[in-house]
């Protein structure tokens, strides 16, 4: 019985810490959103790199909702999301850093 009542709390737990993640992770695609349309009304970047930028955001947007589509993020969806949130924040700050001429 005490076996049962530990792997069901370990579940219950397990399930709780990858929902957190999930919508941890959609917080950040929405704070990356607001960053590149900040950074394209402050002319930090191309109209050209917003549009690769946004069009990124919309790919990432797809693969949250296929993967929030059962509400449980399993490992491998965290890991895909989280993977495409990481290089989009990395081509962001390079294109904010870039010193083309506008």
């Amino acid at each position: 019985m005490k076996k049962i009542l530990l792997f069901t709390t370990f579940l219950m737990i397990n399930v709780a810490v990858q929902a957190n993640n999930g919508s941890k992770l959609i917080r950040t695609q929405k704070r990356q959103e607001n960053i590149i349309r900040s950074a394209f009304k402050r002319a930090k970047i191309t109209e050209n790199e917003y549009r690769k930028l946004m069009n990124e955001q919309q790919i990432i947007k797809k693969y949250i909702d296929i993967a929030n589509a059962d509400h449980y993020w399993n490992s491998a969806e965290i890991k895909r999301v989280k993977g495409k949130l990481d290089r989009a924040e990395n081509r962001l700050r390079k294109y904010k850093t870039n010193g083309e001429i506008y």
